[in-house]
This record gives C-alpha cells, sequence and structure tokens, in this order.
C-alpha cells in the first residue's frame, strides 16, 4: 500500500476541528516544523482546525512552530510537561490572559501515558507527582510501602511526527535524538502523518533498522531540507 502524500496541504487536510494533536519532537529535535506551519496556513484560510489540544513536550518557542499555532489562536490546550522555552511568549501571553489550558505532566508520566496507549493499556500507577497538587482527584494506592498515582492512558485523533527516512510503505526510522516522542505518537493516534527527509522503495531500508513499522503510519509526505527550530529562533523568524 502507497501511503506517500503528494504535498503538505494535503497531508493535514483532514485534521477537524477540536482534535487532539500529539505532535512530534523535544524542543526542535524531531518537531515536524512544515507540518506545523501547513495546519497553521489551512487555519488561516479557512478557520480550520479551531479549537485543537495540542500535546508535546513543551508549549512552543517563539512564533514558530507550535509557538505560532498557539500566537494563531487554534489551540484551546496543552497536554505538556514544560511550558517553558528559551522563548515562551505566546504561551504564556495566551495563559495569562485566560485563553488556553493548560495540563501539566510529568515529563517521564507523559512518555508513559501515550506509550500505554499504543500498548493498549487504560492506566498505570507511578510515584511521580505523589505529595503535589498535580495528583489531587486521582486514586492513590500503596504498593510495598510506597505511595503511587494512578495515571489515565493518553490519546490523540492525529499524531503529527517528523522522521528520517520511510519507504511507500510508512516503515519508518529516525535521525539521531529526533526519535524521541515520535515512534511512542505514532502507535497512540488513530491516524499518524510523517514527515520525511527521503521517500525510498518496500525493501531499501534494512528490517532491523526500521523504528516505527507501517503499520502505525496512515501518511507519509516528503520534505527535502526539513528547517530546525532552534535555527529560526536564532533568526528571529517568525511564522506569519
Amino acid at each position: 500500500m502507497d501511503k506517500t502524500i503528494p504535498s503538505l496541504a494535503a497531508a493535514v487536510a483532514e485534521v477537524p476541528d477540536g482534535a487532539v494533536l500529539m505532535i512530534g519532537g523535544f524542543g526542535g529535535s524531531g518537531a515536524p516544523i512544515e507540518l506545523i506551519h501547513a495546519l497553521i496556513d489551512r487555519y488561516r484560510a479557512t478557520g480550520s482546525p479551531a479549537n485543537v489540544t495540542v500535546i508535546n513536550n513543551n508549549a512552543g518557542n517563539g512564533k514558530i512552530g507550535i509557538g505560532a499555532m498557539i500566537d494563531a489562536g487554534m489551540v484551546a490546550k496543552m497536554i505538556c510537561s514544560f511550558p517553558r522555552s528559551s522563548d515562551p511568549r505566546a504561551f504564556t501571553e495566551r495563559y495569562m490572559a485566560g485563553q488556553i489550558a493548560l495540563e501539566l505532566v510529568p515529563q517521564g508520566t507523559l512518555a508513559e501515558r501515550i506509550r500505554a496507549a499504543g500498548a493498549g493499556i487504560p492506566a498505570f500507577f507511578t510515584p511521580a507527582s505523589y505529595g503535589t497538587e498535580l495528583a489531587i482527584g486521582k486514586q492513590v494506592q500503596e504498593f510495598d510501602g510506597k505511595c503511587y498515582v494512578l495515571e489515565r492512558w493518553l490519546k490523540a485523533d492525529f499524531a503529527l511526527v517528523k522522521g528520517a527516512v520511510a519507504d511507500t510503505h510508512g516503515n519508518m526510522t529516525y535521525r539521531l535524538a529526533g526519535r524521541n516522542f515520535n515512534p511512542l505518537m505514532c502507535m497512540a493516534a488513530d491516524r499518524t502523518i510523517a514527515q520525511v527527509s527521503q521517500i525510498v522503495q518496500p525493501g531499501d531500508i534494512n528490517p532491523e533498522h526500521v523504528v516505527t513499522p507501517g503499520i502505525f503510519v496512515d501518511g507519509i509526505v516528503e520534505v527535502l531540507d526539513p528547517q530546525q527550530e532552534e535555527a529560526l529562533i536564532r533568526a528571529g523568524v517568525e511564522y506569519a
């Protein structure tokens, strides 16, 4: 099955209003900047998708990528572990104005909630957040003399991720630290769209090098020279 998509615009065309979006990356590493900007272009042209929930490690940087999504007014809620960055103004301004909600999740718990959804595990216990405000209202259980907090899995309607190389069936590899949250998110979303630097034919990737099997990828779009968030921030770029 050929899963290639001809353009970035086509890749994000089906994301609806109110969607829950997992967006890969750890800071700028592995962040699908071009897919995010294509989604912003669609919103500016049509007003959709609006009121989306974004799941990411942080809440954007500057006014590119997720920061630009927030600045455009698309995002109703962030679920993340680190709502700060070198330039968190887009999120901070809207949060202080009461225009965006935040669900703060410890980083390891965030990764495990995503992984649990991909593995079909509806809930698990973790010691992280016990005794803090993040545990208020959650079930607490004692195991072997230590208290643990019940956390639910975390699912999404769409995952937007960035890979290095994929074949036309969607089997995908990652570049160095760009692997981070991306493989977990591919498994935890109803539909996964990936941008990759190169699309090859089936059999061209050594099976032992495949990190995300094609069964977890619904569409791939080739971006030959992807932008890097940190480079854009240093250059003072704002996606407008």
